[in-house]
């Protein structure tokens, strides 16, 4: 006769394949279904949303978890860890009824579908019912699952997308990078040097080929992943079928280059997670954090610096044919590291980047607190950028309606890229020191010690740890410690 814990994980698997499809689905709605797909997407994610609630809900499912959790002292670590996880994902379903799930599912569809068509038009106005509702349905959730958790309905929210992590929490580490970014950033803009300009214009078929190089040198592997186009770069798909997508821009390679890079990061995590607990809750990514973490160590700490360039400057040469100071080593630095107040968050630099999603942390408690209607958001979007970066945002299409994330009801994950962003320097800087001579790989764009590091420190481990501090504590040898991306920033953007 088979345990209460191995038929809980038979029980996860068929779930976790369950959730494969509906990922895959929702790739193929950014990267290549036709507009009039939208209706028949909506209906087909909400279905498979609402299966997955049901399975995690049945009665069954809470006896297993109840027997199972008797018999934790004939379980392994692993095992109990998965048990932990399976729970916290009864929790966080139960805490909700299927026809909210599946209300949820079918709005942020739709919601998704029309801020394709309003963003290019700038259309706020038509976006606003539609976005609207979805705040509704987010709220009642968030309400339900703070009441069902014992929390305040914002860390409920986060608790989707960073286990151990609240409000409070958040609030501590931007506090400390509100207090030191604008002196830094005026610093800054004060004495760096205007980069090279470059004229020339690179084919988007030069531009993919040079992407695919470098997504081979930092070892991702496309017998196991693709790599496509959408209007937002993202990392879709499962862990034995990864699609990654970036954007092309002739007039400016380098924007789509970048966003490989990072969507490589998140690629090699999901290829990198422990085979054996691949389809059980374990087997997951720990939080969004150290994902977007993974994204910006490459993007951000590796690929940024002096040493990388050596490696990419020749490389745009040969197959981008292209010369001049901007793409020697220097021009390139000037470029991949000049610090600009800016617009767009996925463009932004590393020192005005953490003040973007402080923006759209305190929009969204406000949105969802009730204290900023929908209507209102164009001004307070404004209001906010000009404030905390010193910017006029000229229309909505780059104003509140640039990221997708609201659209689909993902509320509570901004924070996770700063935070993400902290852990990179923190992890890169574990690294630079196990790995002698690190910055030599990079030059020759060897990235295997690297990866093998991340891959033994990081993505083996799953969800084995409680939350992210505690993996980045056995990585690290400490939690997350914001003085260290403060240390990065001044030595990288001043010289200190």
């Amino acid at each position: 006769m088979t345990t209460a814990y191995e038929q809980l994980t038979a029980r996860f698997a068929r779930l976790a394949n369950l959730n494969g499809a509906a990922a895959v689905l929702h790739w193929d709605a950014a990267a290549m279904m036709p507009v009039g797909g939208a209706g028949a997407r909506a209906e087909q994610l909400a279905v498979l949303s609402l299966l997955g609630h049901e399975m995690l809900c049945h009665q069954e499912a809470a006896d297993l978890l109840d027997q199972a959790e008797g018999q934790r002292d004939d379980l392994g670590p692993w095992q109990q860890a998965n048990l932990r996880e399976m729970r916290a994902k009864w929790r966080h379903a139960t805490a909700l009824p299927g026809d909210l799930v599946t209300a949820l599912s079918r709005a942020g569809s739709a919601c998704e579908m029309v801020w394709r068509t309003a963003r290019a038009e700038d259309d706020f106005a038509s976006l606003a019912p539609g976005l609207a509702e979805v705040v509704n349905l987010v709220r009642q959730a968030a309400t339900a699952k703070g009441e069902a958790f014992g929390c305040a309905p914002y860390d409920a929210l986060l608790s989707q997308y960073e286990p151990g992590l609240d409000a409070a929490d958040i609030d501590s580490h931007f506090d400390a990078l509100a207090d030191f970014l604008p002196a830094l950033l005026g610093q800054v803009l004060e004495q760096q040097p205007m980069p090279p300009a470059a004229p020339e214009r690179m084919p988007a078929a030069v531009q993919e080929a040079i992407s695919r190089r470098l997504l081979d040198a930092l070892g991702f592997n496309f017998q196991h992943g693709r790599l496509d186009v959408s209007l937002h770069p993202f990392t879709g798909g499962v862990a034995d079928d990864v699609r990654l997508t970036t954007r092309y821009d002739e007039a400016d390679p380098l924007g789509s280059l970048y966003p490989a890079l990072h969507e490589g990061g998140h690629g090699m995590y999901e290829r990198g997670l422990p085979a054996e607990w691949r389809l059980q809750p374990v087997g997951g990514a720990m939080g969004m954090a150290m994902h977007e973490s993974q994204s910006l160590l490459v993007e951000m700490q590796a690929c940024r610096g002096d040493a990388f360039l050596h490696y990419l400057s020749p490389l745009l040469r040969e197959l981008g044919g292209v010369s001049g100071p901007a793409w020697e080593v220097q021009g390139l630095a000037t470029r991949v590291r000049h610090v600009a107040r800016s617009l767009i968050r996925v463009e932004a630099d590393e020192v005005t980047y953490p003040l973007h999603i402080i923006h759209r942390y305190r929009l969204e408690r406000a949105i969802l607190g009730g204290d900023l209607a929908v209507t209102d958001l164009p001004g307070a979007w404004r209001e906010g950028m000009q404030g905390l970066l010193g910017v006029d945002v000229p229309n909505d299409r780059d104003g509140c309606m640039q990221d997708i994330h609201w659209m689909d009801g993902a509320f509570g994950y901004f924070p996770t890229y700063t935070l993400g962003a902290m852990a990179a320097a923190q992890l890169f800087q574990t690294a630079e020191a196990a790995l002698v001579n690190l910055s030599d790989d990079l030059s020759r764009g060897d990235f295997a010690r690297l990866m093998a590091w991340l891959g033994e420190n990081v993505h083996s481990q799953g969800r084995l740890h409680g939350s992210a501090d505690d993996l980045l504590t056995a990585a690290t040898g400490a939690p997350l410690d914001g003085a260290i991306f403060r240390r990065h920033l001044e030595k990288r953007y001043l010289g200190d």
